[in-house]
């Protein structure tokens, strides 16, 4: 909190007070006020975006969930070969069987139970999302030269892909090789 003293000097205050008198406190409230307000001022409160699902604390599975850690397996990779994707088969899994997560139950995740199995798809789910989303702008942005609104959106989708694919290549998920042609340098 910024002070009287921090503002305006004590000599000047003593100035003040010789000619101003009896209207100096008033004249100072006002003015540091002024300051105040116009200095300081404070972040706004997240107030939006705080309703979530929460995942339960417990990391073994449910005393409710009577499925065996074969019979959840099976329905995943049964799922797969539907043509269903990883978020696809944990939400079906979820809202059709009752299996809130299959972490608990089985000790691996889906995309480890898909790569046992040899189903893993070739490109993380998250990027090939992102390429799919790029991909269709693309088409948009041949047809609509001067959506320059589309146009940024597809740098935005550019980036996040440049940006998940580095950390793919770090982490060993994708080929050091893997590279994504940008669509953006080709439409300009």
């Amino acid at each position: 909190m910024l002070t009287f003293k921090k503002l305006i000097g004590d000599t000047y205050k003593l100035l003040m007070q010789r000619y101003l008198g009896f209207w100096m406190p008033l004249i100072l409230n006002i003015c540091v006020y002024w300051v105040i307000s116009r200095v300081e001022f404070h972040m706004p409160k997240q107030e939006k975006g705080q309703t979530h699902s929460i995942r339960p604390v417990s990391r073994r599975p449910p005393s409710w969930c009577r499925y065996q850690p074969e019979e959840v397996e099976a329905f995943i990779i049964k799922l797969a070969k539907d043509g269903h994707s990883m978020s696809q088969i944990g939400t079906l899994l979820r809202d059709q069987y009752a299996i809130p997560l299959v972490k608990p139950i089985t000790g691996k995740s889906i995309s480890d139970i898909l790569k046992d199995a040899g189903m893993a798809p070739p490109m993380p789910e998250d990027l090939s999302n992102l390429v799919k989303k790029a991909r269709g702008l693309a088409v948009h942005m041949e047809k609509n030269h001067k959506d320059l609104h589309n146009k940024r959106a597809m740098q935005v989708i550019e980036a996040r892909i440049h940006k998940l694919s580095r950390y793919y290549k770090r982490t060993g998920v994708l080929p050091e090789k893997w590279k994504y042609e940008s669509k953006v340098a080709s439409i300009t």
